[in-house]
This record gives C-alpha cells, structure tokens and sequence, in this order.
C-alpha cells in the first residue's frame, strides 16, 4: 500500500513539473515590422526610426538646402558622422544612423555618400580590380561630401517606486565640409511614463 503511494506520489510529482515546464514555454507572436511596441520603456526601435524620419525630414524643410541647391544647381551630399551615445543606456547608434542614412536616401532631396568603413570596402575593390580586370573602375572619382549629420542622444531618468519616467532628447547639427558653417541644429524630444505593476501572488 505503502508503495503504491509513493508510486504515486512521483507519478503526481512529474506531472506537475511537465505541466509547469509546458506552461513556462515562451509565446510566440509575429508581428509587422511597423507595429509599435514598448516593452520596457527603453529606446527601441520605434524610437530610432521616428526620431530619424522627422529629424532629416526637419533637416531637408530648411532654407539652407534650397539656397544650396539654387547656387549649386545640384542636390547636396550628405555623410553621417558620429552620434555620441551620452545617455545612462545602452542605446545602439549604428541602427540609428542607418535610419538616419535611409530617411536621407528615399527623401530625394539630398544624396546619401559612403561612410569612411564602406569607402575602404569599395577602395580595397577597385585596387583588386585594376590589378585583375579588363573593366576596372577608375580610382579617384569618387564623390565628395558638401555636408556632414553629427550629434548626440541623451537620456533623464526620474524614478520613484514602480514608477519612471524616461526623457530621451537627440540633438543633430549639419555642417558644411568646406566651411566648418553650421546650416542646420535640430532636436528631438521623447518621454515616456512607466508604470510597472505589482503581481498579488
């Protein structure tokens, strides 16, 4: 009698941890990659693509692009430099800049030029081309850059308890190359309020 308790006493005992471990199994969604979704409150990617389309559609709505393009009867070429993480986050500015690149691209105002890691790709190319090919590209016509994004993305976080707010704030200026003139100073403000709930056990 004894053993078959005990028996059965496993026998419940594994049933219920194949129970907990099926209910712990993680549920999967997919979802379109334009749904909006904030998790923890962080920078995600919302945040880097809306802060990217504004900041350059800001940018290119200017004076300076139009007496630009009057004087030089050409779109401007723009690079992105460096955007300075100062924040208390960890916030990845590549996918920023590659948001920044892309708004800049389909905007059709302004063309987009090659940043420093992919004109040495395209270098290392054309030196292996005019070594082995018949069709080698010319060295020395690459494009120049009139205007260089730059900037910064700093965070303040406020806590109390379960309760946070989180201020984000990109600042991007665009300078002239050849002049070291400042033609555009722009800024982006993000706030959220998060309020994280308490589960009753």
């Amino acid at each position: 009698m004894k053993t078959n308790r005990l028996v059965l006493g496993i026998f419940v005992g594994l049933f219920g941890l194949i129970l907990s471990s099926c209910s712990s199994s993680p549920v999967i969604t997919r979802v379109d990659t334009d749904t909006q979704i904030d998790l923890s409150g962080d920078w995600n990617d919302t945040d880097s693509q809306l802060t990217a389309q504004a900041m350059v559609q800001d940018a290119l709505g200017l004076p300076w692009l139009v007496k630009f393009t009057a004087a030089e009867r050409r779109e401007p070429k723009i690079i992105v430099g460096t955007v300075v993480n100062q924040s208390q986050e960890h916030i990845n500015t590549d996918t920023f800049i590659k948001e920044l690149q892309r708004a800049i691209t389909n905007s059709g105002q302004a063309q987009f030029v090659a940043s420093a890691n992919q004109r040495n790709e395209i270098r290392a190319e054309r030196a292996d081309q005019a070594a082995n090919s018949a069709e080698a590209k010319r060295q020395g016509q690459e494009a120049a850059a009139d205007f260089m994004l730059q900037g910064t993305v700093n965070t303040i976080f406020d806590k109390e308890g379960s309760r946070e707010v989180k201020y984000y704030q990109v600042d991007l200026q665009m300078l002239n190359i050849e002049t070291n003139v400042l033609v555009w100073q722009g800024e982006k403000k993000i706030k959220k309020y998060v309020a994280k709930q308490k589960y009753k056990a």
